[in-house]
């Protein structure tokens, strides 16, 4: 997050898929036209939240909501899409404007000097693996600000996109996925639409595809292998974004809905939400609290994201699943983070 110029704020890690796309749920697909890169999800009652949650516990305890059907973007949002949508709109993302102080400043304690001019120029947060094992409670060992890191650019302005249009955007901001989404005529989905379609129609299961990580040696899902954050083994095959549709879809048609990369969702997040919410009776499609609020970080204005990335570790956070969560700072991207779309029946 552009805080991260001063000092690094939390940032919490926090993923049997049907066959065919064709085959699921098809009696229960409205009588509209078939939305071109979109499932259609059909809403109904369930159980959001996890039993456990790694070490932070913020999608506890399970609480009952009850969603109406929409629609859903089959993949992440990919670069060769954003770019098309930044070659209509001459958009240019937040991570490729300069800093502005006075909104950084809002999310530092009071009388903290303003940084130098040349310390405030456009960049995003880089995972930056350091070289050896550290304890894991100080993120600033893998996460560096990274002037001229942006969409274009994910790992600083050395790296590129090129040959990878098919890889989920990432290093947007909330405002950026957002001016995308209106573009298409679409919206963010709630966390609440997020984590039923996630779920897949399995009720209280630990995984998009039931309760084994790795179910007969097979993974479905891209995160991290090996010792994080210093070695990636990658025994899933990848270091770090893939492909959209590297791994199957889950019963209602979506690719990589836990892993891969976070995804951006409308609501505020509010670290002790799911507490609150436990006492309400079923709440009906559900947008959020009212402000954003972490403990952890109590400056910072965070947006929920779902569904973990290629960085969570089963020894860290292993947040690949429909109940994974994060507060993401609406003012900065990284390198983890994407977003998907999603559009009301009409």
């Amino acid at each position: 997050m552009r805080v991260s110029i001063l000092f690094f704020s939390s940032i919490v890690f926090a993923c049997t898929p049907s066959p065919s796309n064709k085959t699921r749920l098809a009696n229960e697909e409205p009588t509209l036209a078939k939305q071109e890169g979109m499932s259609w999800i059909p809403g109904g009652d369930f159980m959001m939240g996890a039993k456990t949650q790694s070490n932070t516990g913020d999608a506890q305890p399970f609480h009952s909501v009850k969603v109406t059907g929409f629609w859903m973007d089959e993949t992440e949002v990919t670069n060769d899409q954003f770019a098309a949508f930044v070659k209509a709109t001459n958009y240019k993302t937040l991570a490729e404007k300069p800093v502005d102080w006075q909104e950084l400043k809002k999310m530092v304690p009071e009388g903290t000097p303003r940084p130098p001019d040349e310390a405030l120029q456009p960049g995003a947060l880089v995972f930056t693996p350091p070289i050896g094992a550290v304890m894991l409670n100080d993120y600033s060992q893998w996460w560096v600000w990274t002037m001229g890191a942006n969409w274009r650019h994910p790992q600083g302005p050395t790296s590129s996109i090129e040959g990878k249009g098919n890889h989920p955007v990432v290093q947007i901001a909330y405002e950026d996925a957002m001016a995308y989404a209106t573009w298409v005529g679409k919206r963010l989905p709630t966390e609440a639409e997020y984590e039923f379609a996630a779920r897949g129609g399995l009720e209280q299961k630990e995984f998009a595809w039931g309760d084994e990580v790795n179910p007969q040696g097979k993974y479905l899902a891209n995160y991290f292998q090996g010792s994080f954050p210093y070695r990636n083994t990658q025994e899933d095959g990848f270091a770090g974004t893939a492909p959209v549709k590297s791994f199957p879809p889950n019963p209602y048609g979506l690719f990589d809905i836990t892993g891969n990369v976070w995804e951006l969702c409308s609501d505020w997040f509010a670290a002790e939400d799911f507490v609150t919410k436990k006492y309400v009776g079923v709440l009906v499609n559900p947008t959020g609290p009212a402000a954003t609020i972490d403990p952890n970080d109590a400056y910072a204005i965070k947006h929920v994201s779902k569904g973990g990335s290629f960085l969570c570790s089963i020894e860290y956070c292993s947040n690949y699943k429909p109940s994974g969560r994060q507060g993401s700072s609406y003012d900065t991207g990284m390198d983890h983070t994407g977003f998907r779309c999603v559009k009301d029946a009409d």
